[in-house]
C-alpha cells in the first residue's frame, strides 16, 4: 500500500520532486493512455488511437512498437515537446474530499503525493520544489495541477466524446501494419480510429450536435495524428540505427 497523503504547503513545505523523467521505468511503455483536453497537443506528435474495452473506447498514444518501448524517450529524458498528462503528473494524483456545504456533504478535488514515489524528496535536497518559501504553488506544481485538472475532466468528459463519436458512426478498426526491413515487421491490431471519410460525410444535424458539444474539432484532431505514424517508424529506425 502506498504512503499516499494530501499535499499541503505546511507539512510538504520543503518538498522536491526529481524530473529526470529518463530514469523512471514508469515512463518506459509503448502506450500511454491519454485525454480530450490534451488532443491539440498530442497531435502535433503522436499518432491517438482508440481501444475498445467492456466499458467503451479508451483514448491512447502510440509511444513505441515494441513491448516497453518509448520511442520519445532516451537515457536523457524525453525528446517530445509535450509530455501526456499521465505521465507529466509525477508523483501527484487527484483525491476526492468530503467537506459540509449548506448542509449538505460535497466532495471536492483535492491534490494528494505519493511520498513512497522514489522521485519525491521530502528533505527538499533534489528536484523541483513543489512550494514556494512563502507557501504558494511553485511554478512545478501549478504543472502539475493543470495535468491533473486534464486528467480529472478527461475521466468525465471522454466517455462521452467517444460515446458521441461511436454515435456518429465515425469510429473505425485499423490494424497499423510496418515493414521495416525483410525481416524486422509489426502488425498492431485491435486499434480504431476516426474515419476521415465518415467525418467528411457527417449530416449537418450530427456536425452540428457535435460541435455544440465541442466534440467536432477533437474528431479532426484524431483523424489527423495518425500521419504522425510515419514520425514515429522515422524514430524506429533512428534508434536501429544507433544500435
Amino acid at each position: 500500500m502506498t504512503n499516499t497523503v494530501l499535499l499541503d504547503n505546511v507539512s510538504h513545505k520543503d518538498l522536491c520532486v526529481r524530473t529526470d523523467q529518463g530514469v523512471d521505468p514508469g515512463h518506459r511503455v509503448n502506450q500511454i493512455l491519454v485525454f480530450p483536453a490534451e488532443f491539440a497537443d498530442l497531435q502535433r506528435e503522436y499518432p491517438i488511437l482508440f481501444r475498445k474495452e467492456a466499458d467503451g473506447y479508451k483514448a491512447i498514444a502510440l509511444l513505441g512498437l515494441d513491448r516497453d518501448e518509448n520511442l520519445f524517450l532516451d537515457d536523457d529524458g524525453w525528446t517530445s515537446e509535450y509530455l501526456p498528462a499521465v505521465l507529466a503528473r509525477g508523483p501527484f494524483l487527484i483525491g476526492m474530499q468530503e467537506r459540509q456545504q449548506d448542509g449538505q456533504s460535497v466532495r471536492e478535488p483535492m491534490i494528494q503525493v505519493n511520498l513512497d514515489d522514489p522521485r519525491v524528496d521530502i528533505s527538499g535536497q533534489e528536484g523541483e520544489p513543489v512550494f514556494l518559501p512563502k507557501g504558494g504553488h511553485a511554478p512545478y506544481l501549478e504543472r502539475v495541477a493543470h495535468m491533473l485538472g486534464v486528467i480529472h475532466n478527461g475521466l468525465e468528459q471522454g466517455p462521452q466524446m467517444y460515446a458521441a463519436f461511436d454515435a456518429a458512426g465515425l469510429f473505425e478498426p485499423v490494424a497499423i501494419e510496418i515493414q521495416l526491413d525483410d525481416e524486422t515487421a509489426y502488425r498492431l491490431p485491435d486499434f480504431h480510429t476516426i474515419s476521415e471519410e465518415k467525418l467528411a460525410a457527417l449530416d449537418a444535424k450530427t456536425l452540428k450536435t457535435l460541435n455544440a458539444s465541442g466534440f467536432l474539432g477533437a474528431a479532426f484532431l484524431v483523424a489527423a495524428s495518425l500521419g504522425n505514424v510515419t514520425r514515429l517508424i522515422a524514430r524506429k529506425n533512428q534508434k536501429r540505427a544507433r544500435g
